[in-house]
């Protein structure tokens, strides 16, 4: 089972620095039907203004991903982690017993455009942690490149992979699903078609009862799909 949403269907929130676009119940956004998704619980799309963020604000117990779409994104937090993040680089921040952190638009003049998403813990009070890395395009060019979760490199706290695909216009990527996992699929940009299913960016779809994730993009395309428990 495919269920889609469309991007034009997700919360959204602007502020005069801040223009958010939330998946799932977030903030001041509320709706019962869309509270998480497995262990999925924050896709927020973001662009921060130029020369503009959030200060110093706390977390605690969310396994946090900040993937950059364009431009750049400066990160600090109180476990010592601190970097600048850019297209092709995968942000993670363990929040676990507590964090405080920073996200700032370090530009004068370009907006960040990024996705935001948080996942419950597999268990609460783990150790704050930070990690940064960055990925060649050829490790994501036409197929599903596999950058988070169990084997990968970086990491996740819970029973969940993350794995990301550029896709030139009419090439195609397979994620073999193994029975009683579900995913989710995130188009960050472009158009595709998921099995027969037709996304734009924005789209998204949560899987359920499939064998396999197949994608082609209608045109170029970059995709985020999660394996999850």
């Amino acid at each position: 089972m495919i269920n889609v949403r469309p991007s034009e269907e997700r919360g959204h929130n602007q502020l005069s620095w801040l223009d958010s676009r939330f998946m799932f119940s977030f903030d001041r956004y509320y709706d019962p039907n869309h509270v998480q998704f497995r262990s999925l619980r924050v896709m927020n799309e973001d662009v921060i203004a130029p020369a503009q963020g959030f200060p110093m604000h706390p977390h605690r117990d969310m396994e946090i991903l900040t993937w950059i779409l364009e431009g750049r994104l400066e990160h600090r937090d109180s476990s010592g982690g601190s970097g600048v993040i850019r297209p092709g680089e995968l942000q993670h921040m363990t929040a676990g017993r507590g964090v405080m952190h920073s996200e700032f638009n370090p530009s004068p003049k370009e907006p960040v455009h990024l996705l935001q998403i948080w996942l419950l813990p597999e268990r609460k009070a783990l150790d704050p942690g930070y990690e940064q890395l960055a990925f060649q395009d050829a490790e994501l060019r036409n197929q599903f490149g596999h950058v988070a979760g169990a084997k990968a490199p970086v990491t996740i706290h819970q029973d969940a992979d993350l794995h990301i695909a550029r896709l030139d216009q009419g090439a195609e990527a397979m994620h073999a699903l193994v029975s009683g996992r579900h995913a989710w699929v995130q188009v960050a940009r472009g158009a595709v078609k998921l099995n027969d299913t037709a996304l734009r960016a924005g789209d998204r779809a949560a899987i359920s009862g499939e064998t396999e994730i197949r994608v082609r993009a209608i045109e170029p395309a970059e995709v985020l799909a999660f394996d999850l428990a």
